[in-house]
């Protein structure tokens, strides 16, 4: 899964929230479906530039991220690098374009997760605002504080008034 860092948190809640405010939404489009929203969240290209860039090789986003090549000098594994730069993998894209993580899936309500579509801009909003959760749930968990400064934020007692 993708790393829990804050630039991966932030990338996957403000693709989320374009996503939820009605920005444009073509699953066929690769500029558009589910990674090409998340590709326009980091690489601050437009729809049509990425969608531009993926047509000079053949496939949809499985198939370029199958094809990828980080010394091809292709523009689409330009944009592909970014992503993996930031820290997703080539997994967590390809699980991305058909909300098909079993993680992700797995932390979602039975029946939630048994109708989600692909497809649907409200299932990847939602698919997308799971992931967020997971991964800043497994990043505070992965925090340590200093046992001085756990002690200073413990609760005071406070009087009880008789």
């Amino acid at each position: 899964m993708a790393q829990s860092t804050f630039p991966v948190i932030q990338a996957l809640r403000d693709t989320a929230q374009r996503l939820a405010t009605q920005a444009p939404y073509q699953w066929g489009h690769m500029g558009s479906c589910n990674c090409g929203h998340l590709a326009q969240t980091i690489t601050q290209l437009t729809k049509a530039e990425i969608h531009a860039r993926a047509m000079q090789r053949y496939g949809d986003w499985e198939r370029q991220l199958l094809d990828y090549c980080p010394t091809s000098g292709l523009p689409i594994d330009q944009t592909i690098d970014e992503m993996l730069a930031l820290g997703f993998t080539r997994t967590d894209l390809t699980h991305l374009e058909r909300l098909s993580d079993p993680t992700i899936r797995a932390a979602m309500p039975f029946e939630r997760r048994n109708a989600l579509r692909h497809n649907y801009r409200d299932d990847v909003v939602y698919y997308l605002q799971t992931w967020a959760q997971l991964l800043e749930n497994q990043l505070l968990g992965n925090i340590e504080l200093p046992a001085e400064l756990v002690g200073a934020l413990a609760p005071t007692p406070v009087p009880v008034a008789q």
